[in-house]
Protein backbone atom coordinates (compact mmCIF):
# COMPACT_ATOMS: atom_id res chain seq x y z
CA UNK A 1 0.00 0.00 0.00
CA UNK A 2 2.60 2.57 1.08
CA UNK A 3 5.60 0.35 0.00
CA UNK A 4 6.60 2.52 -2.93
CA UNK A 5 7.50 5.59 -0.36
CA UNK A 6 9.52 3.93 1.56
CA UNK A 7 12.53 2.51 1.65
CA UNK A 8 15.80 1.40 4.40
CA UNK A 9 18.27 4.36 5.59
CA UNK A 10 21.77 3.56 6.56
CA UNK A 11 20.79 2.42 9.67
CA UNK A 12 18.17 -0.12 8.62
CA UNK A 13 15.37 1.78 9.74
CA UNK A 14 12.48 2.64 7.57
CA UNK A 15 12.59 6.26 6.09
CA UNK A 16 10.48 8.10 3.28
CA UNK A 17 11.74 8.28 -0.29
CA UNK A 18 10.01 11.07 -0.28
CA UNK A 19 8.41 12.99 2.75
CA UNK A 20 5.89 15.06 1.62
CA UNK A 21 3.94 12.47 -0.75
CA UNK A 22 4.34 10.15 2.37
CA UNK A 23 2.61 12.42 4.22
CA UNK A 24 -0.48 12.79 2.14
CA UNK A 25 -0.48 8.93 1.64
CA UNK A 26 -1.07 8.24 5.09
CA UNK A 27 -3.40 11.64 5.65
CA UNK A 28 -5.48 9.55 2.66
CA UNK A 29 -5.32 6.32 4.37
CA UNK A 30 -6.23 7.77 7.58
CA UNK A 31 -9.07 9.76 6.28
CA UNK A 32 -10.47 6.19 4.65
CA UNK A 33 -10.32 4.71 7.70
CA UNK A 34 -12.04 7.14 9.90
CA UNK A 35 -14.88 7.42 7.69
CA UNK A 36 -15.79 3.43 7.81
CA UNK A 37 -18.97 3.49 8.75
CA UNK A 38 -19.40 1.82 11.97
CA UNK A 39 -19.97 -2.45 11.52
CA UNK A 40 -17.82 -2.04 8.05
CA UNK A 41 -15.76 -4.56 7.16
CA UNK A 42 -12.98 -5.52 9.79
CA UNK A 43 -10.36 -6.78 7.99
CA UNK A 44 -9.93 -3.71 5.60
CA UNK A 45 -10.08 -1.82 8.76
CA UNK A 46 -7.40 -3.35 10.07
CA UNK A 47 -5.29 -3.09 7.06
CA UNK A 48 -5.80 0.68 6.84
CA UNK A 49 -4.69 0.85 10.59
CA UNK A 50 -1.86 -0.81 10.30
CA UNK A 51 -0.28 1.03 7.44
CA UNK A 52 -1.70 4.35 8.53
CA UNK A 53 0.62 3.27 11.39
CA UNK A 54 3.94 1.79 9.48
CA UNK A 55 3.23 5.16 7.16
CA UNK A 56 3.51 7.41 10.64
CA UNK A 57 6.35 5.35 12.18
CA UNK A 58 8.47 5.78 8.72
CA UNK A 59 7.71 9.57 9.58
CA UNK A 60 9.20 9.27 12.44
CA UNK A 61 5.62 10.02 14.58
CA UNK A 62 6.49 6.98 16.70
CA UNK A 63 3.77 7.64 19.74
CA UNK A 64 1.06 8.05 16.87
CA UNK A 65 2.21 5.15 14.80
CA UNK A 66 2.00 2.94 17.85
CA UNK A 67 -2.04 4.08 18.33
CA UNK A 68 -2.97 3.13 15.08
CA UNK A 69 -0.64 -0.16 14.87
CA UNK A 70 -2.16 -1.09 18.55
CA UNK A 71 -5.53 -0.52 17.02
CA UNK A 72 -4.47 -2.91 14.37
CA UNK A 73 -3.55 -5.60 16.45
CA UNK A 74 -6.31 -5.56 18.67
CA UNK A 75 -8.76 -5.99 15.25
CA UNK A 76 -6.37 -8.63 14.46
CA UNK A 77 -6.77 -10.59 17.47
CA UNK A 78 -10.32 -10.04 17.45
CA UNK A 79 -10.89 -11.82 14.07
CA UNK A 80 -8.53 -14.08 14.93
CA UNK A 81 -6.52 -13.25 11.84
CA UNK A 82 -2.73 -15.58 13.64
CA UNK A 83 -0.90 -14.08 10.59
CA UNK A 84 -1.88 -10.60 10.86
CA UNK A 85 -1.30 -10.95 14.71
CA UNK A 86 2.23 -11.50 14.07
CA UNK A 87 3.17 -9.15 11.23
CA UNK A 88 1.43 -6.32 13.81
CA UNK A 89 3.27 -6.81 16.29
CA UNK A 90 6.76 -6.69 14.28
CA UNK A 91 5.18 -3.28 13.10
CA UNK A 92 4.67 -2.71 16.72
CA UNK A 93 8.48 -4.09 17.98
CA UNK A 94 9.88 -1.29 15.36
CA UNK A 95 7.68 1.58 17.15
CA UNK A 96 8.74 0.60 19.94
CA UNK A 97 12.94 0.59 18.91
CA UNK A 98 12.93 3.54 16.97
CA UNK A 99 11.15 5.36 19.85
CA UNK A 100 14.29 4.23 21.89
CA UNK A 101 12.08 1.42 24.28
CA UNK A 102 14.28 -1.10 23.66
CA UNK A 103 12.52 -3.38 26.40
CA UNK A 104 8.80 -3.14 24.97
CA UNK A 105 10.58 -3.96 21.75
CA UNK A 106 11.48 -6.92 22.30
CA UNK A 107 8.61 -8.60 24.39
CA UNK A 108 6.73 -7.80 20.96
CA UNK A 109 9.43 -9.11 18.44
CA UNK A 110 9.65 -12.32 20.67
CA UNK A 111 6.20 -12.77 20.62
CA UNK A 112 6.06 -12.54 16.93
CA UNK A 113 8.83 -15.07 16.85
CA UNK A 114 7.20 -17.30 18.75
CA UNK A 115 4.12 -17.37 16.59
CA UNK A 116 5.77 -17.47 13.62
CA UNK A 117 7.98 -20.71 14.68
CA UNK A 118 4.41 -22.11 15.79
CA UNK A 119 1.59 -21.13 13.32
CA UNK A 120 3.27 -19.47 10.14
CA UNK A 121 6.79 -20.98 9.28
CA UNK A 122 6.56 -18.61 6.32
CA UNK A 123 6.53 -15.78 8.36
CA UNK A 124 9.79 -16.67 10.06
CA UNK A 125 12.05 -14.79 8.41
CA UNK A 126 10.90 -11.54 9.06
CA UNK A 127 10.54 -12.03 12.52
CA UNK A 128 14.34 -13.51 12.69
CA UNK A 129 15.28 -10.24 10.82
CA UNK A 130 13.35 -7.66 13.05
CA UNK A 131 14.79 -9.47 16.39
CA UNK A 132 18.07 -9.68 14.69
CA UNK A 133 18.12 -6.00 13.95
CA UNK A 134 17.04 -4.88 17.26
CA UNK A 135 19.63 -7.13 19.29
CA UNK A 136 22.01 -5.60 16.63
CA UNK A 137 21.00 -2.14 18.24
CA UNK A 138 21.20 -3.34 21.43
CA UNK A 139 24.90 -4.20 20.83
CA UNK A 140 24.04 -8.25 21.60
CA UNK A 141 26.01 -8.70 18.18
CA UNK A 142 26.68 -12.71 18.40
CA UNK A 143 23.08 -13.06 19.00
CA UNK A 144 22.16 -10.54 16.23
CA UNK A 145 24.39 -12.39 13.61
CA UNK A 146 22.74 -15.78 14.38
CA UNK A 147 19.29 -14.60 13.65
CA UNK A 148 20.25 -12.72 10.36
CA UNK A 149 21.88 -15.54 9.45
CA UNK A 150 19.10 -18.13 9.70
CA UNK A 151 16.63 -15.12 8.28
CA UNK A 152 19.19 -15.06 5.39
CA UNK A 153 19.10 -18.65 4.60
CA UNK A 154 15.42 -19.13 4.88
CA UNK A 155 14.91 -16.06 2.25
CA UNK A 156 17.40 -17.71 0.23
CA UNK A 157 15.47 -20.48 -0.41
CA UNK A 158 12.40 -18.82 -1.07
CA UNK A 159 14.04 -16.90 -3.68
CA UNK A 160 12.97 -13.64 -3.09
CA UNK A 161 15.97 -11.11 -4.11
CA UNK A 162 14.46 -8.40 -2.41
CA UNK A 163 13.64 -10.42 1.11
CA UNK A 164 17.82 -11.20 0.13
CA UNK A 165 19.13 -8.09 -0.61
CA UNK A 166 17.32 -6.47 2.68
CA UNK A 167 18.78 -9.39 4.61
CA UNK A 168 22.06 -9.36 3.38
CA UNK A 169 22.39 -5.67 4.19
CA UNK A 170 21.55 -6.55 7.75
CA UNK A 171 23.87 -9.96 8.22
CA UNK A 172 26.56 -7.31 6.60
CA UNK A 173 26.48 -4.20 9.04
CA UNK A 174 26.51 -6.45 11.80
CA UNK A 175 29.40 -8.53 10.90
CA UNK A 176 31.07 -4.97 10.22
CA UNK A 177 30.23 -4.41 13.98
CA UNK A 178 31.29 -7.52 15.22
CA UNK A 179 34.76 -6.63 13.16
CA UNK A 180 35.45 -3.31 14.82
CA UNK A 181 34.25 -5.00 18.41
CA UNK A 182 37.00 -7.58 17.64
CA UNK A 183 39.98 -5.12 16.37
CA UNK A 184 42.78 -4.00 18.79
CA UNK A 185 43.14 -0.73 16.79
CA UNK A 186 39.84 0.85 14.72
CA UNK A 187 39.50 -0.06 11.10
CA UNK A 188 37.87 2.28 8.51
CA UNK A 189 34.25 0.89 7.99
CA UNK A 190 34.90 0.46 4.20
CA UNK A 191 38.32 -1.60 4.87
CA UNK A 192 35.98 -4.09 6.95
CA UNK A 193 32.79 -4.32 5.32
CA UNK A 194 35.53 -5.42 2.24
CA UNK A 195 37.18 -7.93 4.32
CA UNK A 196 33.53 -9.39 5.65
CA UNK A 197 32.37 -10.11 1.98
CA UNK A 198 35.93 -11.21 0.70
CA UNK A 199 35.40 -14.16 3.47
CA UNK A 200 31.72 -14.74 2.45
CA UNK A 201 32.08 -14.52 -1.35
CA UNK A 202 34.85 -17.14 -0.50
CA UNK A 203 32.45 -19.30 1.74
CA UNK A 204 29.59 -19.07 -0.85
CA UNK A 205 32.17 -20.09 -3.50
CA UNK A 206 33.40 -23.08 -2.12
CA UNK A 207 30.33 -24.20 -0.76
CA UNK A 208 28.72 -24.04 -4.59
CA UNK A 209 31.24 -26.84 -5.55
CA UNK A 210 31.75 -29.00 -2.90
CA UNK A 211 30.68 -30.49 0.56
CA UNK A 212 31.33 -32.08 3.99
CA UNK A 213 28.48 -33.92 3.68
CA UNK A 214 29.30 -37.03 1.32
CA UNK A 215 32.80 -37.84 0.57
CA UNK A 216 31.79 -38.59 -3.20
CA UNK A 217 30.54 -35.19 -3.50
CA UNK A 218 34.00 -33.74 -2.37
CA UNK A 219 36.13 -36.28 -4.26
CA UNK A 220 34.11 -34.94 -7.36
CA UNK A 221 34.43 -31.20 -6.27
CA UNK A 222 38.68 -30.95 -5.58
CA UNK A 223 39.96 -31.48 -9.34
CA UNK A 224 37.98 -27.88 -9.79
CA UNK A 225 39.07 -26.41 -6.88
CA UNK A 226 42.67 -27.39 -6.46
CA UNK A 227 43.84 -24.06 -7.92
CA UNK A 228 42.13 -21.92 -6.72
CA UNK A 229 42.63 -23.55 -3.03
CA UNK A 230 46.56 -23.52 -3.76
CA UNK A 231 46.68 -19.97 -3.99
CA UNK A 232 44.62 -19.40 -1.11
CA UNK A 233 46.29 -21.50 0.78
CA UNK A 234 49.32 -19.83 -0.12
CA UNK A 235 49.00 -16.96 2.16
CA UNK A 236 48.69 -18.89 5.70
CA UNK A 237 50.71 -18.28 8.67
CA UNK A 238 49.30 -21.67 9.78
CA UNK A 239 48.93 -24.51 8.46
CA UNK A 240 46.83 -27.27 10.49
CA UNK A 241 48.32 -29.57 13.15
CA UNK A 242 46.17 -31.76 14.93
CA UNK A 243 48.04 -31.54 18.20
CA UNK A 244 47.66 -35.04 20.78
CA UNK A 245 49.26 -35.56 24.44
CA UNK A 246 49.09 -31.86 25.30
CA UNK A 247 49.03 -32.80 29.21
CA UNK A 248 46.39 -29.96 29.94
CA UNK A 249 45.56 -30.33 33.70
CA UNK A 250 42.58 -32.45 33.74
CA UNK A 251 40.42 -29.87 36.35
CA UNK A 252 41.09 -27.30 33.73
CA UNK A 253 39.39 -29.11 31.33
CA UNK A 254 36.56 -30.45 33.57
CA UNK A 255 36.08 -26.91 34.35
CA UNK A 256 35.83 -25.95 30.96
CA UNK A 257 33.56 -28.69 29.96
CA UNK A 258 31.18 -27.58 32.54
CA UNK A 259 30.94 -24.25 31.74
CA UNK A 260 30.36 -24.96 28.17
CA UNK A 261 27.63 -27.37 29.10
CA UNK A 262 25.76 -24.56 31.03
CA UNK A 263 26.69 -21.74 28.70
CA UNK A 264 25.37 -23.69 25.54
CA UNK A 265 22.01 -24.01 27.74
CA UNK A 266 21.34 -21.10 29.03
CA UNK A 267 22.60 -18.73 26.18
CA UNK A 268 23.52 -20.87 23.16
CA UNK A 269 23.05 -19.97 19.95
CA UNK A 270 22.36 -21.69 16.59
CA UNK A 271 25.00 -20.38 14.02
CA UNK A 272 25.90 -21.80 10.70
CA UNK A 273 23.61 -25.48 11.54
CA UNK A 274 25.90 -25.61 15.08
CA UNK A 275 25.51 -24.15 18.75
CA UNK A 276 27.45 -21.35 19.84
CA UNK A 277 27.99 -19.75 23.40
CA UNK A 278 30.41 -17.15 24.92
CA UNK A 279 33.32 -18.53 26.51
CA UNK A 280 33.70 -17.78 30.46
CA UNK A 281 36.02 -17.54 33.30
CA UNK A 282 36.83 -20.98 33.08
CA UNK A 283 38.10 -20.65 29.62
CA UNK A 284 39.32 -18.08 30.44
CA UNK A 285 41.29 -19.10 33.23
CA UNK A 286 42.14 -22.52 31.08
CA UNK A 287 43.90 -20.34 28.66
CA UNK A 288 46.30 -18.41 30.90
CA UNK A 289 47.36 -21.54 33.03
CA UNK A 290 48.54 -23.77 30.20
CA UNK A 291 49.66 -20.75 28.00
CA UNK A 292 47.87 -21.20 24.92
CA UNK A 293 49.82 -18.57 22.82
CA UNK A 294 53.08 -20.56 23.76
CA UNK A 295 51.22 -23.80 22.48
CA UNK A 296 50.41 -22.40 19.22
CA UNK A 297 53.82 -21.16 19.17
CA UNK A 298 55.75 -24.40 19.42
CA UNK A 299 53.88 -26.23 17.16
CA UNK A 300 53.35 -23.58 14.25
CA UNK A 301 56.73 -21.67 14.63
CA UNK A 302 54.45 -18.49 14.66
CA UNK A 303 54.25 -16.25 17.69
CA UNK A 304 51.41 -14.84 18.75
CA UNK A 305 49.82 -13.12 21.73
CA UNK A 306 47.18 -14.52 24.20
CA UNK A 307 43.83 -15.17 22.33
CA UNK A 308 41.42 -12.43 22.58
CA UNK A 309 38.27 -13.59 21.41
CA UNK A 310 36.63 -17.50 22.59
CA UNK A 311 33.64 -19.40 21.56
CA UNK A 312 32.26 -22.49 23.37
CA UNK A 313 31.14 -24.77 19.90
CA UNK A 314 28.75 -28.31 20.01
CA UNK A 315 26.90 -30.93 17.88
CA UNK A 316 24.39 -32.47 19.34
CA UNK A 317 22.22 -33.98 17.39
CA UNK A 318 21.93 -37.18 14.61
CA UNK A 319 23.11 -35.02 11.17
CA UNK A 320 24.48 -31.99 12.36
CA UNK A 321 27.74 -31.03 10.23
CA UNK A 322 29.17 -27.57 9.22
CA UNK A 323 30.39 -27.05 5.91
CA UNK A 324 34.01 -25.72 4.09
CA UNK A 325 34.02 -22.02 4.84
CA UNK A 326 36.51 -19.12 6.05
CA UNK A 327 36.64 -17.71 9.35
CA UNK A 328 36.19 -13.82 9.22
CA UNK A 329 39.39 -11.73 9.58
CA UNK A 330 38.50 -10.52 12.92
CA UNK A 331 39.01 -13.88 14.68
CA UNK A 332 42.96 -13.65 14.07
CA UNK A 333 45.68 -15.45 12.34
CA UNK A 334 45.64 -18.05 14.09
CA UNK A 335 42.93 -20.56 15.72
CA UNK A 336 42.93 -23.39 18.26
CA UNK A 337 39.96 -26.21 18.60
CA UNK A 338 40.32 -27.79 21.74
CA UNK A 339 37.98 -31.11 22.04
CA UNK A 340 36.19 -31.18 25.30
CA UNK A 341 33.83 -33.71 24.81
CA UNK A 342 33.11 -36.42 22.23
CA UNK A 343 30.52 -38.96 22.72
CA UNK A 344 30.10 -41.71 20.40
CA UNK A 345 29.22 -45.37 20.02
CA UNK A 346 31.52 -47.71 19.95
CA UNK A 347 30.79 -49.89 16.92
CA UNK A 348 30.23 -47.30 14.60
CA UNK A 349 31.50 -47.35 11.73
CA UNK A 350 32.27 -43.61 11.03
CA UNK A 351 32.68 -40.59 13.57
CA UNK A 352 32.40 -36.75 13.15
CA UNK A 353 35.51 -34.77 12.49
CA UNK A 354 37.27 -31.57 12.10
CA UNK A 355 38.19 -31.46 8.60
CA UNK A 356 40.01 -29.00 5.99
CA UNK A 357 40.76 -28.58 2.34
CA UNK A 358 44.61 -27.80 1.56
CA UNK A 359 46.21 -28.07 -2.37
CA UNK A 360 46.84 -31.69 -1.28
CA UNK A 361 43.04 -32.29 -0.78
CA UNK A 362 41.13 -33.09 2.13
CA UNK A 363 42.60 -33.63 5.89
CA UNK A 364 40.39 -35.36 8.83
CA UNK A 365 41.18 -34.64 12.37
CA UNK A 366 39.21 -36.98 14.94
CA UNK A 367 39.61 -34.86 17.77
CA UNK A 368 39.33 -36.86 21.39
CA UNK A 369 38.67 -34.90 24.47
CA UNK A 370 41.96 -32.90 24.97
CA UNK A 371 43.28 -32.88 22.12
CA UNK A 372 43.12 -29.63 19.70
CA UNK A 373 44.00 -28.31 16.06
CA UNK A 374 45.28 -25.58 15.40
CA UNK A 375 45.38 -23.68 11.99
CA UNK A 376 44.39 -20.57 9.85
CA UNK A 377 40.84 -20.05 10.15
CA UNK A 378 40.28 -17.42 7.79
CA UNK A 379 42.46 -18.84 4.83
CA UNK A 380 42.03 -22.43 5.37
CA UNK A 381 38.53 -23.85 4.43
CA UNK A 382 37.71 -25.84 7.15
CA UNK A 383 33.87 -27.87 8.40
CA UNK A 384 33.17 -30.95 10.42
CA UNK A 385 31.55 -33.54 9.08
CA UNK A 386 27.92 -34.92 9.70
CA UNK A 387 27.17 -36.47 13.19
CA UNK A 388 26.32 -40.32 13.65
CA UNK A 389 23.56 -41.93 15.70
CA UNK A 390 24.35 -41.40 19.13
CA UNK A 391 27.61 -38.44 19.02
CA UNK A 392 28.01 -35.08 20.87
CA UNK A 393 30.29 -33.03 20.16
CA UNK A 394 31.70 -29.93 22.57
CA UNK A 395 34.60 -27.88 21.72
CA UNK A 396 36.05 -24.33 22.51
CA UNK A 397 37.55 -22.43 19.96
CA UNK A 398 39.99 -19.49 20.64
CA UNK A 399 41.51 -16.54 18.06
CA UNK A 400 45.11 -15.73 17.94
CA UNK A 401 47.09 -12.00 16.28
CA UNK A 402 50.34 -12.95 15.44
CA UNK A 403 53.31 -10.69 17.03
CA UNK A 404 55.05 -7.96 15.30
CA UNK A 405 53.71 -8.63 12.04
CA UNK A 406 51.48 -6.15 9.76
CA UNK A 407 47.97 -6.85 9.60
CA UNK A 408 47.34 -8.36 5.96
CA UNK A 409 44.18 -6.89 4.32
CA UNK A 410 42.17 -8.67 1.03
CA UNK A 411 44.27 -6.17 -1.07
CA UNK A 412 47.37 -8.86 -0.65
CA UNK A 413 44.88 -12.24 -1.15
CA UNK A 414 43.57 -13.83 -3.72
CA UNK A 415 40.06 -12.84 -5.20
CA UNK A 416 37.11 -14.97 -4.98
CA UNK A 417 37.54 -16.92 -7.86
CA UNK A 418 34.27 -16.58 -11.16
Amino acid sequence: MLQHLITQAEDLRMVPTDHDQLTIAVEKIREELQALPEGADIARARVLARWTGIGLLSLGHHDDARVFLRQALDLAEASGNSRAVIATQLNLGDAYRYAGEAENADVFYRRALDGARGQHPELVDFALQHLGKHLMEQGSLAPARAHLQEALRLRTTKGDAGLIESTQAAVDRVELLISHASADTPASEDGAAEAAQWSRRWTSWLQSRTTVWTSARWEEGFPALRDAVRDLTAHERVHPHHLRDQSFPVELLVGMAEEAEKALATDGYLHNGKWNAAVGEAANRFAGQVDLAAVVARSTGLEVDQPHNGVYIAYLEEGQFLDFHLDEFGFGEANLILCLKHDRLTAAAAVSCTVFINADGYRECDLAPGDCVVFDGALTPHGRTPLGVGERVILACFGFRARDQAPRTVNQLPPVPR
